[in-house]
């Protein structure tokens, strides 16, 4: 394991050299490993996989997601995360259903239902590279948070049919809503109830931090519990403690969660896309066992990915006509031309990865009264082929097309650094009012207080050897809240971006640390 992370950061450190998404590397990695002879065969306990990683790559992902612009694009997020998953799943239904004998389409919608969602992490390391638009961004964001969901419920149905024979619509349907709804009212329930923990517990940052570990684990536990969905509960449940973290997290504990959560989520992701490759001579030996040729199983998981991108774009173009149609105010574009080449480049951003391999592997081995689980091994092949087809054909050319198209070359969006430089520049004129407001208040004979407003006004930060004394801290920590509340409300602009704000709030943070030290 210690040698398997030495290597996940040697190949992250390679795949950014490149200039290539280090999740393609990964799995590449992971396949030439499994072929040294004398390592041990990597086995990952079915009933676990989801448990261990699923969770925290969730929650970590809430808390980065920007939620005005997920709230200001929903239904292209809806439509991509509920329509288009469920549509990639029945297309591979209804093909494998038809070409691959023996599989039924209670089989073929367990396939769909692992394959149809994108991975977010393969998407976020390919968008590093490239620039694209603020609203194009979040509607990929936004997908990848729902998107698990909508696939494992449909997994789970799948499931549940294989093992059972058949399908009740109407329990269906009344399953379906508890867990949509019973999912997303026990994260709210439960996310309040750590946010109070959070509040009225004498935590530091070492505890606060042990705290937010907790949270995903057992908001996804005690849902599933419920039989409800734990994606969902981890999502809503993430959601809402992030967007509260100002309330309830001290500067201290917001700066260090955010360096741990950044290299315990990385070390999860590598270990996973490891796992890819190094899963595949166990798969190609129970295809073996099956009776079922190699070469046989390599054209089926060609053709699911191919029905898997081409559903996908068709999904796209659909979902863009429907929002031009019903909402034409809140199209992501309104150019002709890149109407008909964005819907084209969302199609062939849905590489897998996570998510599908997770599901996979958590296909139980037997069935209920012993029998093999039906065609398990090939699902877990067509799976492989899959996510390792689209991290190497979309992975790697995405990049090249979003260059090629030249669509996000002129966006409204402001630049970053214009928009960083706009927004301390209202801070500061925030901060001058606020200071001198506090002199009239009878403080103006402060020279610190001074100082400050000089500070402030010129934009020179304070030397690091400045005395500080209590009263004067107090004063300086006062100015840091009310910074932090007034970018609170600046937030409520629709027309900011929010990543700029976060950042803004991070140098806060940091500077409330600083002056903490002295």
């Amino acid at each position: 394991m210690l040698a398997l992370v030495a290597a996940i950061v040697l190949i992250e450190m390679l795949a950014r050299k490149l200039r290539i998404a280090y999740p393609v590397l990964l799995v590449v990695a992971g396949l030439f490993i499994s072929f040294i002879p004398g390592l041990p065969a990597v086995q990952v306990d079915p009933n676990m996989i989801f448990f261990i990683f699923l969770p925290p790559l969730l929650f970590e992902a809430t808390w980065s997601i920007s939620f005005k612009e997920m709230k200001k694009w929903w239904r292209i997020i809806s439509s991509f995360a509920f329509l288009v998953v469920l549509f990639s799943a029945l297309a591979v239904a209804i093909f494998t259903n038809y070409f691959i004998p023996g599989f039924t389409i209670a089989l073929g919608f367990l396939l769909g239902g692992i394959v149809s969602p994108p991975d977010a992490v393969s998407t976020g390391a390919i968008m590093k590279f490239v620039k694209i638009s603020k609203s194009t961004a979040a509607i990929l964001e936004g997908e990848s948070l729902f998107n698990d969901a909508s696939s494992l419920i449909i997994f789970r149905f799948a499931l549940v049919a294989v093992g059972t024979g058949q399908f009740i619509f109407q329990q269906a349907m009344i399953n379906f809503s508890w867990m949509v709804l019973g999912g997303i009212g026990i994260g709210l329930v439960f996310g309040w109830l750590f946010m109070q923990a959070h509040k009225r517990l004498p935590t530091d940052a070492s505890s606060d931090i042990a705290f937010t570990l907790i949270e995903p684990y057992f908001l996804y536990w005690i849902a599933e519990q419920l039989h409800s969905s734990g994606v969902l509960a981890v999502v809503s449940g993430g959601l809402f403690l992030a967007n509260n973290r100002l309330q309830f997290l001290s500067s201290d504990s917001r700066v260090k969660g955010y360096n741990f959560w950044e290299a315990f989520i990385f070390i999860l992701n590598g270990i996973v896309f490891m796992l890819i490759g190094l899963e595949l001579p166990q798969i190609v030996a129970g295809l073996r066992a099956d009776g079922i040729p190699l070469i046989t199983a390599i054209k089926y998981g060609i053709w699911v990915t191919a029905i898997l991108i081409l559903a996908r774009m068709i999904s796209s173009y659909v979902a863009m006509a429907a929002t031009l149609i019903f909402r034409p105010g809140v199209a992501p574009t309104r150019d002709r031309r890149r109407m008909l080449k964005l819907p084209l480049l969302l199609g062939w951003t849905g590489m897998r990865g996570v998510v599908s391999l997770a599901a996979a592997l958590a296909i139980p081995v037997t069935m209920q009264d012993g029998a093999p689980f039906p065609y398990r091994n090939l699902v877990l092949f067509i799976t492989f082929m899959v996510i390792l087809l689209t991290l190497l054909t979309q992975g790697l050319t995405l990049p090249y097309f979003i260059k090629r198209s030249k669509l996000f070359e002129s966006t409204n969006d402001i630049p970053e650094e214009e928009a960083r430089l706009k927004l301390r520049k209202e801070l500061a004129l925030f901060t001058v009012g606020l200071l001198k407001q506090k002199q009239e208040m009878g403080l103006n004979n402060d020279p610190y207080l001074l100082r400050m407003v000089t500070q402030w006004e010129d934009k020179i930060k304070d030397p690091e050897n400045f005395k500080m004394t209590p009263e004067r801290k107090q004063h300086y920590l006062e100015v840091l809240e009310s910074q932090r509340q007034f970018l609170a409300r600046l937030n409520k602009d629709p027309e900011l971006d929010e990543t700029v704000i976060r950042w803004q709030l991070y140098q806060i943070d940091l500077e409330e640390e600083r002056i903490n030290q002295l």
